[in-house]
């Protein structure tokens, strides 16, 4: 592997996060947090224990998933799409680097600052409720899995997408909502029959189970399914980058 390459194609892209330092943490992250005051206080407060733990610290794994996804996939986005809309993606195609290496430098820098947000929301939450995390290797590696996993997804959007509003579609009008819907705020125990049902059907679902699994020690669904879906999202992306990158799709046209 040609480190060299990887590490300049890293570097520019943690330096642009640097550039845009409101843009990629602070607004996240205040965001998040009026999310705890809102939910976690005002709310929390008139709410019953949720699954042995108080509501406010209950929407934490949530909250952490639900930047985590949004950013994961905006930043891997963003970070491919630049180059297609300067045209400097040509430079990079015929550059002695390798797929697989310049795969791993944009999706590497967009895990890195999706890790880094989810690290600054877990310490600001500390702020607003009591926490724990009973597993904090499993924590770890659902946080660094998802964040890879998502980044990928990211940056097939980035390549996908032929315009700036097309990098918003899957984002907001897709990974917000089945997030909202998949257990952030609430245990899909605490549904009716048939919405549990349903609720089992959004693979986001799978991915917040598990990380709170990783919290407290309790989860909708088993923490091996949950690991087995991110896994399947891991290896399904793996899939479709190498397509893209052998058929030159969006790429070389």
């Amino acid at each position: 592997m040609n480190l060299y390459a990887v590490r300049a194609i890293y570097t520019c892209e943690m330096a642009r996060t640097w550039r845009t330092l409101m843009q990629s943490i602070v607004a996240p992250v205040i965001s998040t947090s009026l999310y705890f005051i809102v939910f976690g206080s005002a709310i929390g407060s008139r709410m019953p224990i949720v699954g042995g733990v108080s509501y406010g610290a209950f929407i934490v794994p949530g909250l952490i998933m639900l930047s985590l996804l949004t950013q994961s996939i905006s930043n891997a986005a963003f970070g491919i799409y630049f180059p297609k809309f300067a045209g400097t993606i040509y430079e990079l195609l015929s550059a002695p680097v390798s797929t697989m290496e310049i795969v791993v430098s944009y999706v590497g820098a967009a895990a890195t600052k999706s890790i880094v947000l989810g690290v600054i929301i877990l310490a600001t939450a500390a702020f607003f409720v009591p926490l724990r995390v009973e597993h904090p290797a499993w924590m770890l590696g659902f946080l660094l899995l998802t964040a890879a996993t998502f980044s990928l997804i990211g940056f097939i959007i980035g390549i996908w997408a032929d315009g700036f509003e097309k990098l918003q579609v899957v984002p907001l009008l897709i990974v917000t909502p089945l997030t909202f819907l998949g257990g952030s705020f609430y245990s899909i125990k605490m549904l009716p029959p048939f919405w549990r049902t349903v609720a089992l059907f959004n693979p986001v679902v799978y991915l917040i189970s598990g990380f709170r699994w990783s919290f407290y020690g309790s989860a909708d669904v088993g923490v091996g399914i949950s690991l087995g879906v991110t896994l399947g999202f891991l290896l399904a992306s793996v899939v479709i980058v190498t397509w893209i990158f052998e058929t030159g799709y969006r790429l070389k046209a």
